[in-house]
């Protein structure tokens, strides 16, 4: 090979290198900082930069994207002199690399120095139970007291966590035992709370039942009750009815046998000895236990003639038999003895056991205003004073109402 060849060969190479020095390229997400004859000339960011051969040159280039750098534990000394340790994570990015290259040796290791030199001054202020409450604010003033202090470096924090505050072990141990004694206690409120609230719900349950109960009895006792006044109201109506209807059939007999004895002209003389013939059966009775015979009875016997007749001028007593009406025979005369026994009530009572029965069988809220409306409405059918009836105890409407009548054994005792 000639000479000639090895001097292009190397001008070729030593062109091909002052090309490679003179192009730099540059990643994105990061800056570069040039420097002519030693001197800061411009940062350039991602792209192809042309440098000028052995006189440009980079500095150093420096990442812009945001970082997260957790730092270690840190011994820091509360206002009531206990240490804590306490583990930071700063947040920041680089917005003037400039700054970043000239302004500090390091700038990790100015954060680092800065963080923990704020977190003293901060926490120092502050009592052990303030700090493990207030991260919040330890947080915000360690932010922007870090801000301001590495603005000069070209550096921007964007945030600052507290990862951990670790008090010492015997504060550790005391604080556990009142976590626990908090737990055990919530527990215990819970539990009550719980238990109270259990018990409400149990005796409201039970008020519940017992009112349902209650209502069931109530409503129980006014059915058993209406239903035992309708029951009343219905047997004194048909014992009223009997008695009427008993009272009808007397009354119909004694005219019967009042006409008969007027149409049949029965002597004195007959009644006295009809008298003598009943007297044996008068004793056999189980109700006559002593009978006494006077001793002049024959005076007894005319005395009762003398009813039957009238004394005569000469003082003898004659029987005269009294004179009879039309309507008199008529009722002797007749033979319709199935009337006299008819078990068909008269018109009024039949109507007043209607009335009764429609008020039995109406439904009422009230049993006690129903049984004295009642009560007031019969007395007014049977002309007594409806205001008396009401202030009086409550009895069977019309039970009492009639007047007794006598049977015919009364009678014929009498």
């Amino acid at each position: 090979m000639s000479a000639g060849t090895i001097v292009i060969a190397a001008i070729i190479v030593v062109i091909v290198l002052i090309i490679m020095m003179s192009i730099k390229l540059v990643p994105q997400g990061t800056a570069a900082v040039i420097e002519r004859l030693g001197r800061y000339t411009k940062t350039v960011e991602g792209g192809i930069t042309f440098l000028i051969p052995f006189v440009d040159r980079v500095r150093s280039r420096v990442d812009t994207r945001e970082r997260v750098v957790s730092f270690p534990p840190q011994a820091v000394i509360t206002q009531d002199n206990l240490t804590v340790a306490i583990d930071t994570v700063v947040t920041f990015q680089i917005n003037d690399p400039m700054h970043s290259i000239y302004g500090v040796d390091n700038y990790l290791t100015g954060v680092e120095q800065t963080t923990t030199a704020t977190l003293r001054d901060v926490v120092g202020g502050m009592t052990l139970e303030e700090t493990l409450t207030s991260r919040e604010v330890i947080n915000r003033r360690l932010r922007g007291e870090l801000d301001n202090a590495t603005t000069k470096w070209g550096l921007r924090i964007s945030r600052v966590e507290l990862k951990a505050i670790d008090p010492p072990p015997s504060i550790q141990q005391s604080m556990e035992k009142q976590m626990k004694a908090d737990r055990e206690k919530r527990a215990m409120i819970l539990t009550a709370e719980g238990q109270r609230e259990a018990d409400i719900k149990t005796a409201e349950g039970e008020k519940q039942a017992r009112i349902l109960a209650a209502e069931g009895e109530k409503h129980a006792a006014i059915l058993q009750a209406e239903a035992e006044r309708q029951a009343e109201i219905l047997r004194a109506e048909g014992q009223r009815a009997a008695r009427y209807l008993r009272a009808q059939g007397e009354a119909r007999s004694i005219r019967k046998v009042n006409a008969a004895i007027k149409t049949s002209q029965v002597t004195p003389d007959v009644l006295a000895f009809q008298y003598l013939q009943k007297l044996p059966e008068m004793a056999e009775g189980s109700a006559n236990k002593m009978w006494l015979i006077p001793s002049q009875f024959g005076d007894a016997l005319e005395s009762f003639t003398k009813q039957f007749s009238d004394k005569d001028s000469d003082g003898v007593f004659r029987y005269e038999a009294p004179s009879v009406d039309e309507e008199t025979k008529a009722e002797a005369a007749t033979d319709e003895d199935d009337d006299w026994f008819t078990t068909q009530s008269a018109p009024e009572i039949a109507k007043a056991v209607a009335e009764a029965n429609a008020v039995a069988n109406k439904t009422v809220d009230d049993p006690l205003e129903s049984a004295l409306a009642a009560k007031r409405n019969t007395a007014k059918k049977l002309g007594e004073d409806p205001s008396t009836a009401g202030s009086e105890s409550i009895d069977v409407a019309g039970a009492d109402d009639q007047p007794d009548v006598d049977s015919p054994e009364d009678t014929s005792e009498k």
